[in-house]
């Protein structure tokens, strides 16, 4: 707990990439006509979304345990 590694981060710059993608597909297709993002505008909420997504599953990592336990502490070998 407490500690995040190389392979927490390059999961978290995943999540982070997938979640844009699916996002920027989204907002594609609900616009009316659909069309592809072409402005720093039309960006903006696509990349913000990627990295709260990103910096969520960081912090996620950040605070769990090497079992996998939300919030507990290493038991003591």
């Amino acid at each position: 707990m407490f500690s995040i590694n190389l392979r927490d981060v390059t999961k978290g710059l995943i999540t982070a990439i997938i979640s844009s993608i699916l996002t920027g597909i989204y907002t594609s297709i609900a616009s009316n006509p659909p069309k592809f993002p072409s402005t720093l505008d039309d960006w903006k909420p696509i990349l913000l979304v990627g990295l709260g997504a990103g910096i969520s599953y960081i912090l996620k990592n950040l605070f769990t345990n090497s079992n996998d336990q939300f919030m507990k502490k290493e038991k003591a070998n």
